[in-house]
C-alpha cells in the first residue's frame, strides 16, 4: 500500500515539473514591443488564452538594412465581421505613415505579406466585447528580388519575372490585401507588363478590388495608369521610365480568382504606349464615387471635333452627359452634368440619385467645350490645363 502511494506521489511530483517546465518554456506574449532580427515570433497579447478587451497594442518589427518584411499568421482568431470593425489586426509596410497592407479578422488566415523596406507594423485592436484566441505570426527578413514573386508583393530586379495574386491559382485570393509590386529595370530600359489570366471582383469604377499600375517607384494617382478589375485581362502596359509600381488590393467582401502577370524588360527607344482606365456603365450604388484623376501622357489642345477616346491623353475626365443648370461667375462656367457614360474617371466627385449620375465642374476654358442649359454633351473632355475644380 504505501509502496503504490510512493509511486503515485512520485508520478503527481513529475507531473508538475513537468507542467512547470512547459509553462516556462512558453513564451509570454505582451501587448506590443519593438522587434528586431533576422526572424521571429509575434503573438497577441496573453496568447493562447483570450486576449483582453478594449486594448490598442502595436508591434514595430525591423529586420537588416536592405532586407524586407515577411510576414505570415500561423493562426488568427479575432471577433468575426465583415468590415473588421471591432476586432482586427492592421499591418502597414513601415512604421510611420506607411502603406496598409491589410486588416485581418475573424479566423481566415491571409497569405504571406511583404513590406517594401526593412520595417513592418502591426496595430490589433479589441473592443469591449466579444474576443478570441488572438494571432500568432512569423517573420523573416528575405531580400528584395528573392522571389518575390511568390509572396504578396515585393521589389523585382531581374530582367522577366511573374507576379501573381495570393492563393493563385489554388484558390481565390483572400479579402482584405493589399499586395505592392515595385519593377525597376535599368535606366536605359523600359517595362513592358502583361496579364496572362485577370479576374478581379468586377465594378463598373473598379472601387472595391482593383489592380492599379503607376509610373515610378510609389503610388502617385499624378503618374496612375490604369486601374483595372473585372474578368478581361488588360492590353499590355510599358513604362514610361525605368519603374512600374503595381498595387492589387482587395476589400473585406467577394472575391475571385485573382490573376498571373508577367514583366519583361525592353530597349528604351521601344515604342511604349500606355493603356487608358476603362469604365462602363454607370453602376447601381447609392453612395459617392470618389474618383481620382491621370497625368496627361501627351499634350493635345483642347478641341469640339474628335472622340472621347482620341481626349484621352490630355484631359483630367471625359464624360458624355446633359447639362442640367449651367451659371456664368467671373469669366468661368458652373455646370452640373447629368452623366451618360464616362469614358475617364478623372479628378471628378459623382453623385447618385436613383439610376441618375450627376457631377458639378467647374470650366475655366472659354471657349471649348460648348456648354448652355439642356445641351447634350457628345463629348466632354477638360484638358489638364484648364484646372477643373470639383466641389
Amino acid at each position: 500500500m504505501w509502496k503504490i502511494c510512493g509511486v503515485l506521489i512520485a508520478w503527481a511530483l513529475l507531473l508538475i515539473l513537468h507542467v512547470r517546465a512547459q509553462s516556462q518554456s512558453r513564451q509570454t506574449f505582451t501587448c506590443g514591443g519593438n522587434i528586431t532580427g533576422e526572424s521571429g515570433v509575434i503573438g497577441s497579447q496573453g496568447y493562447p488564452g483570450v486576449y483582453p478587451p478594449n486594448t490598442k497594442c502595436v508591434w514595430r518589427i525591423t529586420v537588416p538594412e536592405g532586407k524586407v518584411v515577411v510576414l505570415s499568421f500561423r493562426f488568427l482568431d479575432l471577433e468575426s465581421d465583415n468590415l473588421c470593425r471591432y476586432d482586427y489586426v492592421d499591418v502597414y509596410s513601415g512604421h510611420a505613415n506607411g502603406q496598409r497592407l491589410g486588416r485581418f479578422c475573424g479566423t481566415f488566415r491571409p497569405g504571406a505579406l511583404v513590406s517594401t523596406s526593412n520595417k513592418m507594423l502591426l496595430q490589433m485592436v479589441s473592443d469591449a466585447n466579444t474576443a478570441g484566441s488572438g494571432f500568432l505570426a512569423v517573420y523573416s527578413a528575405a531580400n528584395p528580388n528573392e522571389r518575390g514573386d511568390q509572396y504578396c508583393g515585393g521589389r523585382l530586379m531581374k530582367p522577366s519575372g511573374t507576379f501573381k495574386t495570393p492563393n493563385w491559382p489554388e484558390r481565390d485570393y483572400p479579402a482584405g490585401v493589399t499586395c505592392s509590386w515595385h519593377i525597376v529595370a535599368p535606366k536605359n530600359q523600359i517595362i513592358e507588363v502583361k496579364f496572362e489570366k485577370f479576374d478581379v471582383e468586377r465594378d463598373n469604377y473598379c472601387r472595391y478590388d482593383y489592380v492599379a499600375i503607376f509610373n515610378g517607384g510609389e503610388i502617385n494617382d499624378a503618374k496612375r495608369i490604369g486601374k483595372f478589375c473585372g474578368d478581361s485581362p488588360p492590353a499590355p502596359v510599358f513604362s514610361e521610365g525605368n519603374q512600374l509600381f503595381i498595387q492589387f488590393l482587395s476589400d473585406l467582401s467577394l472575391t475571385a480568382d485573382g490573376f498571373i502577370g508577367h514583366y519583361k524588360f525592353r530597349p528604351k527607344k521601344f515604342p511604349s504606349t500606355t493603356v487608358p482606365p476603362t469604365t462602363t456603365a454607370p453602376p447601381t450604388t447609392t453612395r459617392p464615387i470618389p474618383l481620382k484623376y491621370s497625368a496627361a501622357l501627351c499634350q493635345q489642345k483642347c478641341k469640339r471635333k474628335g472622340t472621347p477616346e482620341s481626349h484621352y491623353c490630355s484631359s483630367n475626365f471625359v464624360i458624355t452627359g446633359t447639362v442640367i443648370t449651367a451659371v456664368t461667375r467671373g469669366g468661368s462656367m458652373y455646370a452640373t452634368i447629368s452623366i451618360i457614360n464616362v469614358y475617364k474617371e478623372g479628378n471628378l466627385a459623382i453623385q447618385q440619385a436613383g439610376k441618375t449620375m450627376s457631377t458639378k465642374i467647374v470650366i475655366l476654358c472659354k471657349k471649348c467645350p460648348y456648354v448652355r442649359r439642356g445641351k447634350c454633351l457628345p463629348q466632354l473632355a477638360v484638358t489638364v490645363t484648364l484646372k477643373p475644380k470639383v466641389y
